[in-house]
Order: C-alpha cells, then structure tokens, then sequence
C-alpha cells in the first residue's frame, strides 16, 4: 500500500505547481479531480480534454513520483433536470475515454444528494445513466468506483450492494471510506458498520479514502486521519484481509503540517497492521 491524497487538498493551481507540491510532501499518488485541482483550462466544459494536454498533466506528475490513481468526478448522476444530467453524463463519459491517457483506469463518484428526499424514480434514473457510463467503461478498459456516503441516494454499503447486484458488469466497483458511513446514530456500532461494509462491497474495492471522525455534544465531525476516533486498526486489517496493496488515498487534512502527521499515522498503522496479518 502507498499512501495518496486528494490533489485539491492542497488548493486549486497549475497542474506542474500541483505536481510539484505533491511530490515534495512525498505522496505516491493522488486522486485528481480536474476541475477541482487545476485552474486552467476550464475542465467544467465538455470537450475541453485532448490527449496532449492528459500527457501535458501526467508527465507534470511523473517529474515529481506521483501517479494519478483515481480520476474523480463530483457530478451528480441523477439529475432530475434531464439537460444537466446528459451533460454530467456527457462529463463523466469524457473521463473515462481519457482515463488511459493519464494512465489511470479508475473514475470515482458519489452519486448525488437530493434536498427534499428521494423518490422512486431517482434509483431508476441513477440506474440507468450508470449502465450508460458502464457501457462506455467496457469500451475503454476503464472501472468506475462508486463511493456511498450518508446523505447520498447510495448511502451505505447495503444500497451500493444492491445497485451492483442490478449492474452485472465487471468494470464497476467500489471506493469505500468508512467514515462516509458513519452518522451520529451508528457511530458506537462503527466495528459492526466497517465489518459489514467489507463482508458486502469488500471483493469489490478498487481504492479507499482515509479520513477521520470525533464525536462531540452529539455531533460527528471530520477531522484528519489519526486525529479521531475510526478504528483504524479494524479498518487496515480488513484492507489487508480483502484487498492488499490496495491505494488508500487521504482527505480531509487542509495543512502540509496535518498531512505529513496523518501520513505518518496511515503509513504506521498499517505496516502494524501488515506485520501483525503475516504472523498469523
């Protein structure tokens, strides 16, 4: 395992400043969402990648030992307005005919929160643009990763699990982060919701987020990795148990001063983790 980042963490900029940066606070790969990380072009118009400037990108990265592991794309997927979800489709789509391009074959989304609820027809709609985008994954050799995450119509590894079981395709998967399941009413259960997640979604993990959460006066805040209460020590020995070697990619931590100390709080704990699986 080698531990990422989310690229934006550390500001919109230039894609060689970003590069630059992540190398020297020594992560070994991020999680890119273009137009969240880079400022210029304008990556929220479709049609704005070519393979020049993907090879532009990536070779920025590469200069400075980083690869890119996951390309994100924060677009909701069931849109109720039909135009804005055909161009977040058309969006996502162009992702992942690029993918390859910056030698990455995973594009990752949550799938979009609705103020009011959610109704029947959402789950039909969601369903179907991912076929689409499935569809378009099987031709380039590409997988999406599905992030649940509370609040989202995909909230938890039980809903994830039953959209997968409507989806018979290999080129879709998951991108778990247990802290995105855990509410306030679960949060005392957490062992009983990780173990859960990884006994449904666990052979289907394609990268995991690293994050952390505290409780306080009844409220769950997010913090950086390390400096909450997740239970990491279950969380790194299930990686290890389902999927080894798998990329874990951090968030959350705003500072370089927070990420290096989260870092070396991942990197500890699951090379504890590896040496203590091996022994048994």
């Amino acid at each position: 395992m080698s531990v990422g980042v989310l690229a934006h963490l550390m500001g919109k900029q230039p894609w060689d400043d970003l590069a630059e940066k992540v190398g020297k606070e020594g992560f070994a790969h991020v999680q890119l969402a273009l137009w969240k990380a880079i400022d210029s072009p304008d990556f929220q118009r479709p049609g704005c990648l070519s393979p020049g400037l993907a090879r532009s990108i990536l070779s920025a990265f590469k200069r400075h030992g980083v690869s890119i592991s996951v390309l994100a794309c924060y677009l909701h997927l069931y849109e109720r307005d039909p135009e804005k979800r055909q161009e977040n489709l058309e969006r996502f789509k162009e992702l992942i005919r690029y993918a390859p391009l910056f030698d990455c074959y995973v594009v990752a989304a949550e799938v979009g929160k609705m103020p009011g609820g959610f109704i029947p027809e959402d789950w039909e709609v969601l369903k179907e643009s991912l076929e689409l985008l499935i569809e378009e994954a099987e031709k380039h050799g590409v997988l999406i990763g599905i992030e649940p995450a509370n609040d989202h119509l995909i909230g938890d590894a039980k809903t994830l699990e039953r959209m997968l079981e409507q989806l018979p395709s290999s080129n879709i998967g998951v991108v778990l982060d247990p802290v995105n399941l855990l509410t306030a009413e679960n949060f005392s259960r957490q062992d009983e919701v990780i173990e859960q997640a990884f006994r449904r979604l666990g052979n289907r993990i394609l990268a995991c987020h690293a994050k952390d959460r505290i409780m306080e006066n009844g409220q769950i805040t997010t913090v950086p990795p390390g400096s909450g209460h997740l239970n990491y020590d279950l969380y790194f020995q299930l990686l290890h148990q389902y999927k080894p070697e798998v990329d874990v990619i951090m968030e959350a931590a705003k500072t370089p001063e927070q990420r290096q100390i989260s870092k070396t709080f991942l990197d500890q704990k699951y090379n504890l983790e590896k040496k203590t699986g091996s022994r048994q």
